[in-house]
């Protein structure tokens, strides 16, 4: 049932954004490669930093078996995250946009938890620092400094 109800939310997600101009394709030419970056595709997170005073200070590895991709097309994204040692069911769906080197992601509906976290916070604002096969996004407090990030890889 799980992977049923993945594939229609992969199927709606794809289908609704057929005919969206690519607003967000985030094109930044990188100096040693003449292919722009987007964030376009589906990524796979693959680690985490903690941060101190804006320097990472600790990192690690996801742990065996747990999973969280996201997928974006030109204006929506969608995510998913397994957790083997946990029942919850996480995913979101929602829009973003990218500007000034910063991802907005305002998230429409989700899991039974993501929404309940949606009732109080829809919108999500990271630092992003993205390249051509990877990216992360980074955690800002109210003051400017970064607090952890999750990072990604380009899966597809």
């Amino acid at each position: 049932m799980k992977s049923s109800f993945l594939t229609f939310c992969v199927i709606v997600l794809f289908v609704s954004c057929k005919n969206d101009k690519n607003n967000n394709a985030y094109p930044v030419t990188d100096p040693n490669n003449t292919k722009a970056k987007t964030l376009e595709g589906t990524w796979e997170l693959v680690s985490f930093y903690n941060y101190v005073d804006n320097k990472v200070t600790d990192s690690f590895n996801t742990t065996e078996g747990y999973r969280q991709v996201k997928m974006y097309t030109p204006t929506k994204v969608m995510w998913s995250k397994e957790v083997p040692s946990d029942s919850t069911e996480w995913f979101g769906y929602g829009s973003y946009s990218i500007e000034d080197n910063h991802l907005k992601e305002i998230l429409d509906y989700g899991s039974e938890m993501m929404s309940k976290i949606i009732q109080e916070r829809k919108e999500f604002v990271y630092e992003l620092d993205l390249q051509n096969n990877k990216f992360s996004q980074i955690e800002i407090d109210e003051d400017g400094n970064r607090i952890y990030s999750e990072n990604y890889i380009r899966i597809e």
